[in-house]
């Protein structure tokens, strides 16, 4: 095992990782919830923020495994913070030098993919990371990559908006004009939940609502402003023979697969329904005020559209759409969607399924 060396600005990056006054702090859950994004973004089982202290690795905030702190001389995310500017990747920790006899490698998590976004401070010193870890061998490709650098610096605005609330609290009994000052802290926080809040809902990949977005905006649809039913159609679509892409073309080219397509969906429903990432390769078209009969035709415009993709080999999609029903709940007309669906899949693939 090789130990991470210190940053020859050490002195200078301790001081600045004290002014936060965080270190050994409660759970808060702003930190939770982009340790939950960036563990959904890379697809892996584990995830954290951690600060590097003089002789530890403490965890501000850690999913999938069950640890407050490591060794400096263990910690994976020593190494991450000594080139602040890059992420660092491990694709598989026992095939690198640095790593491949660490406790934490040869032990549990048996941690083998790793990747850390160094938490850099306003003034440029790397604190901690971002980090996304699994116990297999992974690869993160560029758009999950840059995905993960957007979310540690909104882990460095946190930890601002939380210095600066401390500073607030500190020094509001000696000001008069405190009340301004929590006024545009406010607002800070307010901006910030909106931004975390869109995050939440998109999908990284495609740039599409994912499951959650859709299940909101589909409650909605159902029904008018003053509560009467409202003629809507949900369509679930699946691309045939997804696996084979991954086996046979790389999941880069999976990734691209899936990327086309969700252009496709957001250009096809510009301001005519809804399109969403609903898990894997399966995504989910609202259709509101309109019947079965048109939501059917739409959808064979876009089986069509979708054979027609410039990607260099053939990708098809099966579609199954079911019209919502007055008394049924969301949920149950999702499941009748993709009842059509699967009769889709069974009759050949590429094709669309209505239910009845």
């Amino acid at each position: 095992m090789i130990k991470p060396a210190k940053p020859a600005n050490e002195a200078q990056r301790l001081d600045a990782l004290q002014r936060y006054r965080i270190l050994d702090s409660e759970k808060e859950k702003s930190f939770e919830d982009l340790v939950t994004v960036a563990r959904a973004v890379a697809g892996t089982s584990m995830a954290a923020v951690t600060l590097i202290d003089a002789e530890r690795q403490w965890f501000k905030s850690i999913q999938g495994t069950q640890v407050s702190e490591l060794s400096r001389d263990e910690s994976m995310c020593g190494h991450a913070i000594l080139r602040p500017q890059e992420i660092m990747v491990v694709e598989d920790a026992r095939l690198d030098a640095r790593f491949h006899d660490n406790p934490i490698v040869t032990g549990d998590p048996r941690v083998r993919f790793y990747a850390g976004a160094p938490l850099v401070s306003n003034d440029g010193q790397p604190l901690g990371t971002l980090c996304v870890f699994d116990p297999q061998p992974h690869r993160l490709d560029a758009d999950k990559a840059e995905a993960l650098s957007a979310l540690s610096r909104q882990v460095m605005v946190v930890m601002e908006l939380r210095r600066f609330a401390l500073d607030i609290q500190q020094h509001m009994l000696e000001r008069d004009d405190y009340e301004k000052l929590l006024s545009d802290y406010h607002d800070v926080l307010l901006a910030q939940n909106a931004d975390l809040a869109e995050q939440s809902r998109t999908d990284a990949l495609t740039g599409l609502p994912n499951r959650r977005a859709m299940a909101l905006a589909l409650d909605a649809a159902v029904t008018t402003r003053d509560g009467q039913p409202r003629q809507t159609c949900v369509a679930l679509l699946d691309i045939d023979h997804f696996k084979r892409i991954n086996d046979f073309q790389g999941h880069a080219t999976g990734d691209r697969v899936l990327s086309e397509l969700g252009a496709l969906l957001r250009s096809h429903f510009a301001g005519a329904g809804l399109a969403a990432r609903y898990g894997g390769e399966e995504f989910v078209v609202l259709l509101p005020d309109t019947d079965l009969r048109m939501a059917e035709v739409q959808c064979e415009f876009l089986r069509t559209a979708v054979a027609d993709l410039p990607l260099g080999f053939p990708v098809t999609v099966s579609i199954g759409v079911a019209a919502h029903r007055s008394g049924d709940s969301t949920d149950h007309t999702v499941e009748r969607a993709d009842a059509a669906l699967y009769r889709a899949k069974a009759a050949g693939r590429n094709r669309v399924e209505t239910a009845p």
